[in-house]
């Protein structure tokens, strides 16, 4: 269903800037595991790849495509400076908006049959095998649709990812309709909105609900969200930041506060001593909100070469997030 606000934003896209790379953007049409919901498959590789290199996953917005996800920001450019591969994952073709299922059941959970989370989870894990790529450097970063996609696999798939970044997103559950029927790609228009409003506990309860019995790993999270924005409701960015520090039992509290980061009149809110959350509030920004790739390449540390990767799943930092 098309939110009735997203025209705004799909009349900014244009504006996004058209790069070239060297490696060029290809399609994977051969099987790469489970897919339930026919989701397509496109990969960037560098000319160079270090050995095991990182992987980026990058859903596209609402109305979007992989190619456009491709040609629309400087991932690909970064990834052929510093080593990395970057998955574009496409929305189904059944889709008539082209925005990601975030809102039944089967993407919501890590041992249901799975839907559109579980197609993307396994084109990593055929890039992680073709690539010996090292499964304990995935990231997942995305804008709107590609944001609220972000906290589904941060929350369902905690064991695959190591960090992500979402962008003018929403959190984990916040689309299911209520009670959960199941619904495919559905709009809410009450999570939208922000009259979506759960205690911490709530919150916790339905990321631990998508894995029952789970108590390993959970990624490292970034949020950013501005004030002003007309499509998905300030007051998501305000749940996501109550459900990630419940999750990662960071308190409520940041440790540090930081004014104009990244950028002037953006904040930045630290969560934890080990800088588990940073969740940034952009004043007076509306949902065509500038993605900061810089800022994520720095807390995923997707600009380090060699030796530098100082966390990852399992390694330094995975038992202290407080």
């Amino acid at each position: 269903m098309r939110p009735p606000s997203i025209t705004l934003f799909l009349s900014l896209l244009p504006s996004l800037p058209s790069l070239t790379h060297a490696a060029t953007l290809q399609q994977i049409t051969t099987p790469f595991g489970p897919n339930p919901r026919n989701l397509t498959f496109h990969l960037f590789v560098p000319d160079t790849l270090p050995s095991n290199p990182a992987i980026l996953v990058n859903p596209h917005w609402c109305h979007g495509t992989a190619q456009a996800a491709y040609s629309g920001s400087r991932w690909a450019t970064l990834a052929s400076q510093h080593g990395f591969i970057v998955i574009y994952p496409g929305s189904s073709p059944s889709s008539t908006d082209q925005c990601w299922d975030v809102s039944s059941a089967e993407t919501l959970s890590h041992t249901s049959p799975g839907g559109d989370s579980l197609g993307i989870v396994s084109m990593v894990r055929w890039t992680v095998d073709k690539y010996r790529a090292d499964a304990s450097r995935v990231f997942v970063t995305g804008v709107s649709s590609g944001g609220m996609m972000t906290q589904v696999l941060l929350g369902a798939y905690p064991d695959v990812f190591a960090a992500g970044a979402a962008f003018a997103g929403v959190p984990f559950a916040c689309y299911a309709p209520s009670p959960n029927a199941g619904a495919y790609g559905y709009w809410n228009a009450e999570c939208a909105t922000g009259k979506v409003v759960k205690t911490p506990a709530e919150w916790a309860r339905l990321v631990h609900a998508a894995w029952p019995g789970y108590e390993g790993w959970r990624p490292k999270v970034q949020i950013f969200h501005g004030t002003e924005d007309e499509v998905v409701s300030y007051v998501n960015h305000e749940e996501a930041v109550k459900l990630w520090t419940e999750v990662l039992g960071l308190g409520s509290k940041p440790v540090r506060v930081v004014k104009d980061s990244p950028l002037r009149g953006w904040t930045k809110s630290v969560y934890g001593k080990s800088g588990w959350l940073e969740a940034y509030s952009a004043e007076g920004v509306t949902h065509d909100i500038k993605v900061q790739e810089d800022t994520v390449m720095q807390f995923f540390q997707l600009n380090c070469t060699r030796d530098c990767f100082s966390w990852g799943q399992g390694g330094p930092g995975s038992k202290c997030r407080s």
